[in-house]
């Protein structure tokens, strides 16, 4: 790709605000769609994120209501078997063994901290398949206030192509966006960045339409997108 062009410093005050104009057309990301919907319970959170792994969008919101229409604390889902959960959670990825997993969850949760589990990363981190960005995540939607940033595959990919960090893994780029990413967006990116890693800035992404095109240093671009037409390619 020709790259002569000279870029602008990345202004991160100037991105969010290039981003929130990108997408304000697109549909959120799925935890703060739910969110909106009113499940914003620290415990509603944490079991939708584990959903939303792998799992498209609209499937994770299809998935996560039908389980919040019969269960939606740690002792409504203990009263349910795991076929039972799997069923409902069904179709998204790894269901059959996702739905062990929110049940045991749901059974530490309820045996340590009864229905309410305290808003606290490392509690959260200690339940069976629950990583830092669906800590970061589950804390930051339920409580509007930012603990880590949330770095899940949309976020990696478009961060390290943007230039402003170098890692090979969502958990460097974590470490590394936090140190120069100013705290009031921590949430915030997470919620630009899914719906414009799905649309703009995609494994082939429409460079020519990206308004952060002149502050990016398209890092890893080999070719872009001749159609701006969304894919479903892509999970979150």
């Amino acid at each position: 790709m020709d790259r002569s062009t000279k870029k602008q410093p990345f202004d991160f005050t100037i991105a969010m605000r290039k981003l929130r104009a990108a997408v304000k057309d697109y549909p959120k990301a799925a935890m703060f769609e739910l969110a909106d919907e009113g499940f914003t319970s620290l415990f509603e959170q944490l079991i939708a994120c584990i959903i939303s792994i792998r799992t498209l969008e609209h499937v994770t919101l299809a998935a996560a209501r039908k389980l919040f229409a019969v269960a939606r604390t740690p002792a409504q889902i203990v009263a349910l078997s795991v076929q039972r959960i799997d069923h409902l959670i069904y179709p998204c990825t790894f269901h059959t063994g996702k739905a062990a997993q929110i049940r045991a969850i749901a059974r530490q949760a309820l045996e340590n901290h009864g229905d309410e589990i305290p808003a606290d990363r490392n509690v959260l981190l200690e339940f069976s398949g629950v990583g830092p960005k669906c800590a970061n995540l589950a804390l930051g939607v339920s409580s509007g206030h930012a603990i880590g940033i949330p770095v899940d595959i949309h976020v990696h990919r478009v961060v390290n192509r943007w230039g402003v960090v170098a890692a090979r893994s969502p958990e460097q780029t974590m470490e590394q966006l936090q140190k120069i990413l100013p705290k009031r967006y921590w949430l915030e990116i997470n919620k630009l960045l899914v719906p414009f890693g799905k649309h703009i800035c995609r494994l082939i992404p429409q460079c020519p339409e990206c308004p952060l095109l002149s502050m990016c240093r398209q890092v890893g671009v080999t070719r872009v997108a001749r159609t701006s037409k969304p894919t479903l390619t892509e999970s979150s």
